[in-house]
């Protein structure tokens, strides 16, 4: 059977936990220590999937090889057709282009949604899978943070890389215009 990428659901939650807590507990990929739990992974996959934005999953004879989601870029209104992704692929399945897969599906809903740019906050510069999976699917390196975080006792890179969704073209989707001041999501975005 191929792989089949789809919508994730709560029943994936435990998969998707399981996979992400290799990432905490054993790379530089991902900055938090901790593994969340099932419940806190439900919550953000209720978060990303309430905002309308895609969180995905690859497939195949019914197990779950990985995932991926888009967030907000940034909480400001101005940043409010920017995103941010995120992959993850089990370990068992890495270098068989699962994420390339998942990425390119989330780049399309994406981009089919409307939005206009895609940022990749990559953990470790030595992440070169990610950078690598990246760059193939159109991103530039922007920069590298260098030793911004703490982990396993070294000090770890940043890597920023960007690609904008659909063409430059497009008009503006609102006109340019921001959203009326109450929409603003938190007193800070009103300063």
């Amino acid at each position: 059977m191929p792989v089949v990428i789809r919508d994730a659901v709560a029943d994936d939650m435990a998969a998707v936990q399981a996979i992400y807590a290799f990432y905490v507990t054993r790379t530089a990929a991902s900055f938090e220590e901790v593994p969340p739990g099932v419940e806190e992974m439900a919550a953000r996959w209720s978060q990303v999937t309430g905002r309308g934005l895609p969180f995905l999953v690859a497939e195949e004879k019914g197990e779950v090889l990985g995932y991926t989601y888009a967030g907000p870029f940034r909480q400001r209104s101005a940043y409010r057709y920017t995103l941010e992704d995120s992959i993850y692929v089990a370990p068992f399945v890495v270098r068989r282009g699962i994420g390339g897969i998942l990425l390119s599906a989330l780049i399309e809903r994406c981009t089919a949604l409307g939005y206009r740019q895609m940022i990749a906050v990559i953990g470790d510069s030595a992440n070169q899978a990610s950078i690598a999976v990246h760059r193939a699917h159109g991103f530039g390196q922007e920069g590298v943070l260098r030793g911004v975080g703490l982990k396993f006792g070294r000090w770890v890179d940043v890597v920023i890389m960007h690609r904008t969704l659909g063409g430059d073209d497009r008009p503006l989707p609102d006109g340019g215009k921001a959203p009326p001041l109450g929409d603003a999501s938190t007193a800070e975005e009103i300063l």
